[in-house]
């Protein structure tokens, strides 16, 4: 759909979302579009409540500012309701398997969302659970994040495919999840990354053979002003991801030069965007120049994160 098109249906209804190599392109580009239309609805103030009387669990062994919110203020603006449970509050937390909590909490609840270390973790709970479950974040992939940074790239340039997106950093699930929604919609991503910290190679070689069907391209370099060269938007997070801080000092040290400063910037495109999933480190990763200059869109792309939530949870969860 382009901006201000109709919206084709695509029934989604029931499934999981575990990564962005689930779904196809049009599914994703799906999912964007009915996040856009949310949020018209949501900035119109019109009612719209297709998730009355549902229930969705928000399982947190990382804790989150904005996955909680985006997820607990969409449930509810959504007619619904979010059930917030950390580690301590559930069994999960003293031992008790996965395939039995997904068993029980599917009786309870419409929905659970996750957000977690392990992969495998996100797994084994869609593997037993009949309910949809939602990947909030595991050390491999960061889909719901990826949905509301492409959002706001397709909002803010009109379209998606053709597009440069360097990400500079750490190859971490925020890379991954860029990567492959990124070949998924036919956006050009190059990350740089210093020695020992790429992206998974697995990762890699399935958004390659993503990009032949799409015509991204995907480059993985070590220099940050080749993936920054003639870039439409450059992305970063922080050097020590949560579940990384005793390595603070080490990773200083590995990521000295793959800063996102005024000098790096000066390679990319002049109506470039800058994105951050956020929290950030200025001084660190970015300067505080770049993250709070005129080409940061940050707040806009958290923002999205409530949207693009929404659209899940109603593609997902909604009433047939």
């Amino acid at each position: 759909m382009s901006q201000g098109g109709a919206l084709q249906q695509v029934n989604l209804k029931g499934r999981d979302f575990l990564e962005l190599d689930d779904y196809s392109p049009e599914e994703i580009q799906y999912l964007i579009d009915l996040a856009i239309e949310i949020k018209r609805k949501h900035k119109n103030g019109e009612a719209y409540q297709p998730l009355k009387g549902k229930t969705l669990g928000l399982i947190f062994e990382k804790s989150s500012t904005r996955t909680r919110v985006s997820f607990e203020v969409g449930m509810y603006q959504l007619g619904g309701h979010a059930l917030f449970l950390s580690k301590n509050d559930i069994q999960l937390g003293r031992g008790e398997p996965i395939s039995d909590m997904a068993q029980v909490m599917s009786r309870y609840l419409d929905g659970i969302m996750i957000r977690t270390f392990g992969h495998d973790n996100v797994v084994e709970l869609a593997r037993y659970a009949s309910v949809p479950v939602i990947n909030g974040l595991s050390d491999l992939a960061h889909p719901c994040q990826v949905l509301a940074d492409y959002q706001t790239l397709y909002e803010q340039k009109g379209k998606l495919k053709g597009l440069k997106l360097a990400y500079i950093g750490d190859g971490n699930n925020m890379a991954h999840s860029l990567l492959i929604g990124g070949a998924k919609l036919g956006v050009h991503v190059s990350i740089a990354s210093p020695a020992g910290y790429e992206p998974d190679p697995s990762v890699v070689a399935v958004s390659r053979e993503i990009a032949k069907q799409t015509g991204s391209e995907i480059v993985i370099t070590q220099s940050p002003q080749e993936a920054v060269k003639d870039a439409d938007a450059i992305y970063t997070d922080v050097w020590a991801s949560m579940g990384f801080e005793e390595e603070q000092k080490e990773r200083e040290l590995a990521f000295a030069d793959f800063q996102v400063n005024e000098e790096l910037v000066k390679l990319a495109k002049p109506d470039y965007l800058f994105l951050h999933c956020l929290p950030a480190h200025r001084g660190e990763e970015v300067s505080a120049g770049v993250i709070d200059g005129p080409h940061s869109v940050i707040f806009d792309e958290a923002e999205n994160r409530l949207h693009a939530q929404k659209a899940l949870l109603v593609a997902l969860m909604g009433y047939s």
